[in-house]
């Protein structure tokens, strides 16, 4: 579907349809009132009410905030797909154009790779009214706001491939045509090379799938960079919980174990379009973990590249073995000024935050605060998980340097995360971050402007972060 933004009022622009935004305060002053009031429409936040005999669709919101525009226009993207109009107009008045054209890219987003015949529509364009007297600005946010919609729907593209199709292997094609398509450079460690660096940990994840284990590294340059920025994710294709299987019901959506990695990728998308004046480091653990013979065990103990010795005592925490590893390479490989973590990492993460809300910990205030504000201003949420000395002795080892999962089941999200910082160099420890995208990664329950599956979490609140660096 195509979106435009043109420089006109909006009764210049034809179209088959007009799109209006109406609050409870607006319902009351409008010519429709009467009409809307015998539709039953009371300008709910997210309803929608059709008035086609004049060719006109209302949509109600709480207030004109970004949130509640992106969601309310999410809503009204799936209403007129169901109608026979081709294209609708939109005039954008006090309306936030970032919100409104998040809201459209991603509520239209569909994933139909593998539907035989997929539903069509008939819906082709949305044309967005402004005949401000700083177009010129609102055109820059336009032009951005789809370069990071578009991003995210890729990330949400790569969540969604299934494990037939997107293994580790093939991760490393998909990253090197990103690469060639963005200019990227890109350098990819298959298992020669990991053995080569001692990445026992990861290596010993994907030791009984079929796939050889990938490490993936992406690098944006350009030149006279503010800021040098590594970021890591996890990118489990598929993970059956390994010997510590995984109940048949939790296996279903695990495709989404990729998701940090998936995320990384569509971050550096977006940052290279947008032309950001900072060097990005990306780099991803492309990993497999399934049973078999040669499966790594609980009870084993695993040397990671830094030498620290890890007892396994469940093999379905194996995404932290995975990404000790690849942060140690990371920060060995790039003298970065900030380094960031995505992974999907724990269900604990959701018990404690919900389903909607990415995880946050590390030990810098400073730089958790800079990632509220840049969550707010994109429209995902974060939640903070604390680090404390208690909960780091439930990760002691009796036998090795420390367990991979800690004695006790509570807080797990944080003994996660506490296990990683045992990977993270002194001299890095403020400049680090882990988000636990467990959750906010994946839905089977349309929400805000996501559909069902892949969300593309991380990707606009980290472009938005990165946005400010100075």
């Amino acid at each position: 579907m195509n979106i435009q933004l043109l420089n006109k009022n909006i009764s210049d622009i034809k179209s088959d349809i007009n799109i209006q935004f109406l609050t409870s305060n607006d319902l009351e002053s409008s010519t429709y009132k009467e009409l809307l009031n015998n539709a039953g429409f009371t300008a709910e936040q997210d309803s929608i009410c059709f008035l086609h005999e004049n060719r006109t669709l209302f949509c109600g919101c709480e207030d004109k905030t970004n949130d509640n525009i992106r969601s309310v226009t999410a809503s009204m993207i799936k209403a007129l797909k169901k109608t026979n109009y081709a294209n609708a107009k939109i005039d954008i008045l006090d309306m936030d154009i970032q919100s409104l054209v998040e809201g459209i890219v991603l509520g239209d987003y569909e994933y139909n790779t593998y539907k035989s015949a997929p539903k069509s529509s008939n819906l082709e364009e949305i044309i967005i009214s402004s005949d401000s007297n700083n177009f010129q600005e609102i055109q820059s946010s336009f032009e951005e706001a789809l370069i990071v919609a578009n991003a995210t729907c890729f990330t949400r593209d790569i969540v969604n491939t299934i494990p037939q199709d997107l293994n580790p292997e093939t991760f490393a094609i998909l990253a090197k045509k990103l690469a060639d398509d963005n200019s990227l450079e890109c350098n990819v460690l298959g298992e020669t090379e990991l053995k080569s660096q001692k990445m026992h940990a990861m290596l010993s994840v994907g030791r009984a799938s079929i796939h050889d284990s990938q490490l993936i590294h992406l690098t944006y340059k350009p030149q006279n960079p503010k800021k040098t920025i590594s970021l890591v994710g996890k990118g489990l294709t598929y993970d059956s919980g390994g010997l510590s299987l995984k109940p048949a019901a939790s296996m279903v959506t695990m495709k989404m174990d990729k998701a940090g990695a998936c995320a990384v990728l569509g971050i550096i998308k977006a940052v290279s379009e947008l032309k950001l004046d900072i060097e990005v480091h990306v780099f991803i653990g492309a990993v497999e973990n399934m049973i078999g013979g040669n499966a790594y065990k609980p009870d084993d103990v695993l040397i990671s590249r830094d030498g620290k010795t890890i007892e396994v005592r469940n093999t379905d925490a194996e995404g932290r073995l995975v990404l000790a590893d690849v942060l140690s390479y990371a920060q060995d490989t790039v003298k970065a000024d900030y380094i960031f973590d995505f992974a999907t990492l724990t269900g604990a993460c959701m018990v404690a935050l919900g389903q909607y809300t990415t995880g946050m910990m590390g030990h810098s205030n400073k730089l958790k605060h800079s990632f509220f504000q840049a969550a707010n201003d994109s429209g995902e949420l974060i939640g903070s998980l604390p680090f404390n000395k208690h909960l780091k002795k439930l990760l002691k080892s009796e036998i090795a340097d420390i367990s991979n999962v800690a004695s006790k089941p509570y807080g797990g999200a944080i003994t996660a995360g506490m296990f990683l910082d045992n990977f993270i160099k002194e001299e890095n420890k403020d400049k680090w971050l882990h988000f636990d995208i467990a959750g906010s990664a994946y839905t089977e329950s349309p929400w805000d402007c996501n559909v069902y599956g892949g969300t593309g979490a991380g990707v606009r609140f980290m472009t938005s972060f990165l946005k400010t660096i100075k």
